[in-house]
């Protein structure tokens, strides 16, 4: 004789499934967000029709990222592209902010409900796929103020700001981005670790060669060049300001959203992204860039937005970790 299971339960374990497989794909999505020395410092945790996100101490750049700040931005980046998943997919999303005063490295817990799918989180769901950090010279026209904009208003949809720095501002970058230079180059352990995730590893994290062939401004990748940020330099570059309110963990893990969100829009835009951390990472140079907003917010990172010749190659996309090094199921 068959045996069947009450209705209630008969419709509740194939909506129980359903939602675990989409936030699996959510977090494997994730996996494509761009990270501080494509380190990826996220771990997911997903629970039946739970998936919590973590910050992965042992992914962190410690010398160069002491407080994980950067990392918890990098995760909020994760965050965003997760959430376009899921919406893209037809799920509502609600994030929770966690209160687990034993793990301050839980950051959010996201819990997801039937809706609609969302055709512009389906566009962004191809930008995904191609987006690329651009190391190369910007060698194309500059970016058009409807599209700047554009990418504002994709910022600031996610809590953070962008403030665009004007010309006579790229010479006290210039000079912040040389200090920082001078001040972390005699630095061994500050080399060393960065000579660790430079290059390519074959855990499928750091920077890749193919991707710092093109010198990258404000940073030295020891044999992989010295370049600069000067006057002189990506004449038609656009530098903007990643910024935001605060300077607690949930501020940079927004701001991270707001980085996610704002590439997403400049790679459907034909505009490329080059995030420089550089005087970010140094506390002196990080009030400049503090100066520089004017007081009234605090600096996350500095992004170089720009348009390359169409003749020129698309660099090559980064290897991506295996789905059981970055997610827990239980």
């Amino acid at each position: 004789m068959a045996t069947y299971l009450p209705s209630r339960i008969n419709g509740a374990v194939p909506e129980l499934r359903a939602m675990n497989e989409a936030l699996l794909q959510a977090a494997q999505t994730a996996g494509y967000a761009p990270s501080i020395r494509n380190t990826r410092p996220w771990r997911w945790r997903l629970t039946g029709s739970t998936l919590d996100l973590h910050l992965d101490r042992s992914r962190v750049v410690t010398i160069s990222d002491p407080d994980a700040r950067l990392a918890t931005l990098s995760c909020g980046a994760a965050l965003h592209h997760a959430r376009v998943a899921l919406a893209a997919s037809g799920w509502k999303v609600k994030v929770l902010q966690t209160s687990d005063h034993s793990d301050p490295d839980h950051l959010v817990q996201l819990r997801i409900a039937r809706g609609t799918t969302d055709s512009f989180a389906v566009q962004r769901m191809q930008a995904i796929l191609v987006r690329r950090t651009d190391r190369r010279p910007v060698t194309g026209a500059p970016v058009a103020p409807a599209d700047l904009a554009a990418i504002t208003k994709s910022v600031e949809a996610q809590g953070a700001w962008l403030y665009l720095l004007h010309p006579d501002q790229r010479h006290e970058l210039s000079a912040a981005a040389e200090y920082a230079r001078r001040t972390q180059l005699p630095d061994s352990p500050w080399r060393d670790e960065l000579a660790y995730w430079a290059g390519g590893r074959p855990e499928r994290t750091g920077v890749a060669d193919s991707a710092i062939a093109s010198p990258m401004p404000g940073r030295n990748f020891g044999n992989y060049g010295s370049p600069k940020v000067s006057a002189e330099d990506d004449q038609t570059a656009t530098f903007v300001m990643l910024y935001g309110p605060g300077d607690t963990s949930a501020d940079w893990l927004r701001a991270g959203e707001g980085l996610s969100a704002g590439w997403l829009t400049a790679t459907e835009l034909g505009i490329t992204v080059l995030p420089l951390s550089a005087t970010i990472e140094v506390p002196a140079t990080r009030e400049v860039m503090k100066r520089l907003v004017a007081g009234v917010g605090h600096p996350y990172l500095v992004l170089r937005l720009g348009t390359i010749d169409s003749a020129d190659s698309t660099p090559p996309s980064t290897p991506r970790l295996p789905t059981d090094q970055i997610i827990d199921r239980t």
